[in-house]
């Protein structure tokens, strides 16, 4: 009986706790800024560490012309496939590029430190943990020397932050993977079966620059920017008034990010750029979305006299849906998690976007289950003193392990 076997798993992973931290501690331990984006040595060193385990893993780097057309500077997919004999392939797939720390930190970002039962440093819980989850679960269900029905595929990528296009995205289009159920990199209390999708666009506003002191010889494109913001920001109001009936996620909304013009104070601005994010709940029709706010951006101007306006597009990426075939994900994680976490827990959705949707875009059932807490707030995930709680840690691995067992057996 399979269930017979959970204990053994679970012994192996406590027997072996030490180590999974310490292995986490050396994958925070080296950066992976992203922008910049030179995320090769830390694939370099990953291999490395789980060569230590004896695991050998596939190096797959993006030609550099298309890293640098996306604004990085490297990426080295890694792909390790552990065949136990004829069957499904089950694929877990964690990114580990991030982004730059930022201030604030009372904990060094790249130390690794353990204080408290707490891990600290960037990319702790998003997602270098799952790094740790995906192959200690790995190593424990290949302790029990049990016979196993089919594989597992781990898929550590790097180009989450800029849509997963060159990560997973990558490893699709050119064939090296094809899993037949996916398990991408999540949080501890939540199965997540569907998820927003994400449109970044960037906004040109051109004006005519001149001197402050005479300021009818210029044209203002700060001014002009400053109508474009306001009416991007209405847009919310209206938002919430559309919900979505995935549980989890609520209302669309926009954030506007970035904003960079002007060459000094006493010069009227010329060009203005703004980047905004946009949030489509999983019923919504990306192409109309995106035609709707160009709509607002053009009537927002419209009567600004010598003001030019370009709109670009920068990511599209889409809503994700569950997929027919999705169930013995999602019966084997809930059930175990709620095991082990002592509490129910059970299919949702969640707001962010995530690399899981490119592999539902080509027919694969995907979910996401692995190492957090209940919400990104508390892992302060892309905020100084990002952290997981090391029992976390142990408990999602466990779950992890015995899902593996569960699809295998």
């Amino acid at each position: 009986m399979t269930s017979a076997q959970y204990p053994a798993i679970d012994a192996w992973v406590d027997a072996h706790f030490d180590e999974e931290v310490r292995f986490l501690q050396q994958l925070v331990q080296v950066p992976t800024d992203t922008p910049p984006g030179n995320n090769a040595p830390h694939a370099l060193r990953t291999a490395e560490l789980l060569k230590g385990f004896g695991f050998e893993a596939e190096p797959h780097a993006v030609p550099a012309p298309q890293v640098q057309a996306a604004g990085l500077q490297s990426i080295t997919n890694l792909v390790l496939r552990r065949r136990y004999g004829p069957g499904r392939i089950i694929g877990l797939n964690a990114h580990g590029d991030v982004v730059p720390p930022g201030e604030g930190w009372t904990h060094a970002p790249y130390g690794g430190e353990v204080v408290d039962g707490k891990l600290y440093g960037r990319a702790s819980a998003v997602s270098k943990c799952d790094f740790a989850t995906f192959t200690f679960a790995t190593r424990a269900i290949e302790s029990l020397q049990a016979q196993l029905k089919g594989s597992v595929e781990l898929y550590f990528t790097y180009d989450e932050e800029f849509g997963g296009e060159l990560g997973p995205g990558w490893l699709l289009d050119q064939g090296l993977i094809k899993p037949d159920l996916l398990i991408a990199a999540g949080f501890s209390y939540q199965v997540i079966t569907g998820h927003n999708g994400c449109l970044q666009m960037e906004v040109t506003v051109h004006g005519k620059m001149g001197h402050a002191a005479v300021p009818e010889t210029a044209v203002d494109a700060l001014q002009a920017a400053t109508l474009i913001l306001n009416a991007l920001y209405q847009q919310n109001t209206a938002y919430k008034q559309v919900s979505s009936q995935v549980k989890g996620i609520t209302h669309p909304y926009l954030n506007i990010g970035l904003i960079e013009g002007g060459t000094n104070t006493n010069v009227v601005p010329g060009k203005v750029v703004l980047k905004f994010d946009r949030r489509m709940i999983p019923e919504e029709n990306p192409a109309e979305v995106e035609a709707q706010l160009r709509q607002v951006i053009a009537a927002a101007v419209a009567q600004s006299a010598g003001i030019s306006v370009e709109v670009k597009r920068i990511l599209l990426a889409h809503a994700l849906t569950p997929l027919a075939g999705n169930e013995p994900l999602v019966e084997a994680l809930c059930r175990h998690a709620s095991d082990l976490f002592g509490e129910p827990i059970m299919p949702s959705g969640t707001p962010l976007y995530t690399d899981a949707r490119l592999f539902c875009e080509q027919g694969i059932p995907a979910v996401l289950y692995g190492c957090g807490p209940h919400t990104v707030l508390e892992s302060n995930a892309k905020r100084a003193d990002e952290h997981i709680e090391l029992e976390d840690l142990r408990r999602a691995t466990k779950v992890i392990a015995r899902a593996l067992l569960d699809l295998l057996s």
